[in-house]
């Protein structure tokens, strides 16, 4: 594999202008320090919404909160999206089994990649169905 490789190296070439632009677009910190800025904000806005009826930490990084329902994630997710059309990813599909159970079960995952307004909204939507639906269902 190595001696494929090496020699594929060599066939491989980056235009001028190409490698201009890349090192244009890895000097420029400005969107980095932006995006930055806009996760930190939704972070500010949507864990309060949920810290009152889930254990919810701020991540060191990404744009993930983790949010333990207490119970079957993948009928906490089917139930959020079937009653406030909220999409959120059980943590049971994110992780693999293994002998000590899966460690993504009963956990699920929310991306704040929509607007600050957006994800705000879908907050109080996921506590509401929480608080009035998920907690209160027969087991």
């Amino acid at each position: 594999i190595y001696k494929v490789l090496r020699s594929a190296e060599k066939e491989i070439t980056v235009s001028i202008p190409v490698q201009r632009a890349s090192i244009a677009a890895w000097s420029d910190e400005a969107h980095v320090e932006t995006n930055r800025a806009l996760y930190r904000r939704k972070f500010d806005e949507v864990l309060p919404i949920l810290a009152g009826d889930f254990s919810v930490r701020r991540p060191e990084g990404g744009f993930y909160v983790w949010l333990d329902v207490g119970g079957d994630d993948v009928a906490f997710a089917a139930g959020l999206y079937a009653t406030q059309n909220v999409t959120v990813v059980p943590g049971s599909y994110l992780a693999r089994a293994a002998s000590s159970g899966n460690p993504g079960a009963g956990f699920v995952r929310i991306s704040l990649v929509a607007t600050a307004g957006e994800c705000v909204q879908a907050a109080r939507r996921i506590r509401d169905y929480a608080t009035t639906e998920w907690r209160t269902r027969p087991r």
